[in-house]
């Protein structure tokens, strides 16, 4: 833990001495992001959830806490119409987004200038639940199809995302089986996420209420429509599950729900061991961000006449954006993937007086190219000798918990876990069939030859090095040869990998046979 808040401390102290300069001086504010308080050096990781309405957003979250929350309203017609901040708290209660923005230990205070539209459709609510003391979940309102809640929010709604999903180490969004179309509103809230990429999974929820050839035809189609919206050239990470607490409709893909929700809670809980490495990256693209804005600024300051014409060279420059951006690229060496969208950027300036911009100080550039080429370094370093010396921090409680241990535990009583609960060797039920293709190779003093094994081995069609690992774990021995026991064994390993299982590292006790078990095994 003194490790993180040393990271923590150094990203701040960093921030505030090397970066936080820059930024004023350039009103980086007014056109990008808000400064970084306190709050948001120190906040847990937080995951947003953007859906449209009635994708299970808030069931979703229901079903990770295994509890409610206040506030909570869950319907088939848009009920969600907040955003929702859940968080830790000792005692159950909601606090309203007013009080929220003035919380100087909460990391919202910057909302404020979203105005009181979006105040009153803001809230935290806080209880005391295990998942929470690692995590905190943001909860979206639903987005709808059509041009009316754009007029009606009485906020810019994509701008809010784009705050949050600055701030987030993970966005997840959600689709629902039957709902795949996205919306106008929607294209553009994934759009806002742009630069964002990386945090970005993608739930395919209530999959069980369609069967498996519909279920392929309802994936294809959710991949085609997200490559128009999401201009990445990797495909986006789906989860297909049905993220609630009931009977599942269609049990055919039992299998598959249970591998994708597993994988999607170990993403979940892989965020407070890097938290840190989130924060440290966020840092470093606003670094970029902030120095190309920096020149960008500088130069429209330099072109600007003196005295006569300033209102016409303004208008000029403005249009004349995109030349300025390829100018200087070339001439500050800078990737054209560094610059804020043109559009946006144009529309900023049109209410800017250009006189009153500064011109460029190269002692803040090279203050901030020495924190990114000297200290974020160090600071990667610290986060290593951290992730090296600490237990893994893992999100606990709620479904996290359902999935660790016991019988219902993730592939409990599967592959090579299969018998290790019961009195009798796993393997003795094949036996005999195993026992009739072992007299066929012709055993010596009740063995056979590798030279034998092989020939029986190779017809499963298995590589060899996947062969060798099976030889390994089945000549218990080690005298090269293989017994009825141990062929029998080197069969069920096969069967084991056949049916798509992975194979042990060591031989787990269950599965030694009998005869080679020490007197200690045996007396159990």
């Amino acid at each position: 833990a003194d490790v993180v808040q040393t990271v923590t401390g150094g990203l701040r102290d960093l921030y505030l001495r090397k970066l936080l300069p820059l930024e004023e001086h350039y009103r980086f504010h007014e056109f990008h992001s808000p400064a970084l308080e306190e709050a948001d050096f120190e906040n847990k990781p937080m995951v947003l959830l953007v859906g449209q309405y009635s994708t299970g957003k808030t069931t979703f979250i229901r079903y990770l806490l295994e509890q409610d929350f206040p506030g909570m309203r869950i319907g088939p017609e848009p009920t969600t119409d907040s955003f929702i901040a859940v968080m830790y708290g000792e005692t159950e209660g909601n606090v309203p987004g007013n009080a929220l923005v003035v919380d100087p230990k909460k990391p919202f205070r910057k909302l404020g200038r979203f105005g009181n539209a979006f105040l009153n459709r803001f809230m935290c609510s806080q209880l005391p639940n295990e998942v929470l003391k690692s995590i905190s979940i943001i909860d979206s309102p639903g987005i709808l199809s059509g041009e009316k809640q754009r007029i009606s929010r009485g906020y810019d709604f994509c701008q809010v995302l784009q705050w949050f999903a600055e701030r987030v180490d993970r966005i997840i969004l959600l689709f629902d089986a039957h709902k795949l179309d996205i919306s106008d509103e929607f294209s553009e809230a994934i759009k806002s996420f742009r630069g964002q990429d990386d945090k970005i999974r993608v739930v395919l929820n209530k999959a069980d209420q369609v069967d498996t050839q519909q279920l392929m035809r309802v994936y294809g189609a959710l991949m085609w429509s997200l490559g128009k919206v999401i201009d990445t050239p990797e495909v986006l990470r789906v989860y297909i599950g049905s993220f609630w607490a009931h009977p599942l409709r269609n049990t055919d893909n039992r299998r598959l729900f249970e591998a994708e929700a597993q994988d999607l809670f170990k993403d979940i809980q892989s965020l407070p061991q890097k938290a840190a490495v989130r924060k440290l990256n966020d840092l470093i693209k606003r670094a970029r961000l902030a120095k190309v804005h920096a020149y960008i600024i500088s130069y429209l300051k330099k072109e600007m006449p003196s005295v006569f014409g300033k209102e016409n060279k303004k208008k000029e420059l403005i249009n004349k954006l995109p030349e300025i951006y390829i100018q200087l690229q070339r001439e500050h060496h800078i990737s054209a993937g560094d610059f804020p969208e043109v559009k946006k950027m144009q529309e900023q300036l049109e209410n800017c007086d250009f006189t009153k911009f500064h011109s460029l100080k190269p002692k803040l550039i090279e203050t901030v190219d020495n924190m990114l080429a000297n200290k974020i370094a160090s600071l990667m370093n610290l986060i290593r000798q951290e992730e090296s010396n600490m237990p893994t921090e893992m999100v606990h409680g709620g479904a996290f918990d359902g999935t660790m241990a016991g019988p219902f535990g993730h592939g409990y009583g599967e592959g090579a876990k299969e018998g290790a609960d019961e009195e009798e060797w796993v393997v003795a039920k094949d036996k005999p069939a195993y026992d009739e293709i072992f007299y066929t190779l012709s055993p010596i003093n009740g063995k056979i030859s590798g030279i034998s094994a092989k020939k029986e081995m190779v017809t499963s069609k298995l590589p060899n090095s996947v062969l060798g690992k099976i030889w390994k774990l089945a000549d218990c021995d080690g005298d090269g040869m293989l017994d009825d026991e141990e062929f029998a064994l080197a069969k069920h390993l096969i069967k084991i990998k056949l049916d798509g299982y992975e194979l042990p590292g060591t031989l787990p006790s269950h599965l030694v046979p009998p005869s080679h078990r020490k007197p200690f095994q045996t007396a159990e």
